[in-house]
């Protein structure tokens, strides 16, 4: 099976990595996760991406909070699907990391998730791995059905209290 490859701009990105990692996690998926910036790590985040197909990774998630370059930065040096987690911030809420991340030039494309969605990002890369593997597949599938299984038990409980 393929890893995902995990970028983070900063270690106070963690948090949101976790999530990601949580559900990576769940689904038996192999990962490695790394602290690389866009602008004080340039070389080291270019040759990662450079080297990623040959390291077995199939897909690479990278998250950051303000200018978010990073995923920018990555996919710009593979032709690997990168997913963008834009990372809450200090000045604008988040905002800026979004825009940042979604509005990548033509040619570059870069998958974005919602702000500090770390665990939709893990679901799109499984996503991604699972067109190519279908015992991912079908753990994905089981996900989904206990997840709906979950809402509709909290259904019943809502309906039983009023």
């Amino acid at each position: 099976m393929k890893k995902v490859g995990i970028v983070m701009g900063s270690d106070s990105d963690l948090p949101v990595i976790e999530k990601a990692v949580k559900v990576l996690r769940e689904l038996d998926i192999p990962f490695e996760a790394h602290v690389f910036s866009a602008h004080r790590t340039p070389v080291e985040a270019r040759d990662f991406a450079l080297g990623a197909r040959e390291a077995g990774f199939g897909v690479i998630i990278a998250a950051a909070g303000m200018g978010a370059h990073l995923a920018g930065a990555i996919a710009a040096n593979t032709v690997l699907p990168v997913i963008g987690i834009p990372c809450k911030g200090p000045a604008l809420d988040g905002m800026d990391a979004l825009l940042s991340t979604v509005q990548m030039p033509s040619g570059i494309p870069v998958a974005c998730v919602g702000i500090n969605n770390g665990a939709n990002a893990a679901l799109l890369a499984a996503q991604i791995l699972a067109a190519e593997d279908a015992a991912l597949a079908a753990r994905l599938t089981a996900k989904r059905e206990a997840d709906r299984e979950a809402v509709l038990k909290k259904d019943a409980g809502i309906a039983e209290r009023l």
